[in-house]
């Protein structure tokens, strides 16, 4: 075989290659659950900056203790970092100590009314057009991204959305 026939040989295995993860993407989106998931906006510090939002996922726990430490070096993060299952659930995204298929490590966080919620330590990159104007928030205002979930890795991103006085507003992007 000729060397330019094993470079065309190459290079359509690899465009086959592209084509099925982009078709198991596009069946994954079309039959998984989607919801909308409150997030934390999150500054990552990598050398490497794109046209992205990156965004923690920050949901309820159930089943989970939140573990108070009573020594000055020891990390909050650090004992309140556990495996988390993720679920649907009426239209929410749940994190649970037990369960099968998608899950990540979360971080378990105490709210002020005492609820424990769990915060993805994994941040979701939504990218978008170099020409977008990302609005500030405002006060009163929350970030809201709409995922996927898989049924085994992390929640894959689609759109991200504003929520004020109880509406969500997805952004659109020109």
């Amino acid at each position: 075989m000729k060397v330019v026939h094993k470079g065309m040989l190459l290079g359509a295995i690899q465009i086959v290659i592209v084509l099925s993860l982009g078709a198991k993407l596009l069946y994954d989106r079309a039959t998984r659950p989607r919801v909308w998931v409150l997030c934390e906006v999150y500054d990552p510090d990598s050398p490497i900056r794109g046209r992205y939002l990156s965004e923690r996922l920050r949901m309820p726990a159930e089943g989970f203790t939140h573990r108070e430490s009573n020594q000055l070096n020891i990390s909050d993060w650090l004992i309140n970092s556990q495996r988390a299952y993720l679920e649907v659930r009426d239209g929410q995204l749940i994190a649970r100590p037990q369960g099968t298929g998608s899950a990540q490590w979360v971080y378990l966080h105490k709210d002020h009314d005492g609820s424990i919620v769990a915060i993805g330590q994994e941040p979701v990159a939504v990218f978008i057009p170099d020409s977008a104007d990302v609005p500030s928030l405002k006060p009163g205002q929350q970030m809201w991204v709409e995922v996927t979930v898989p049924a085994k890795g992390p929640p894959r991103p689609i759109r991200i959305g504003i929520k004020t006085d109880g509406v969500l507003t997805p952004l659109k992007f020109e």
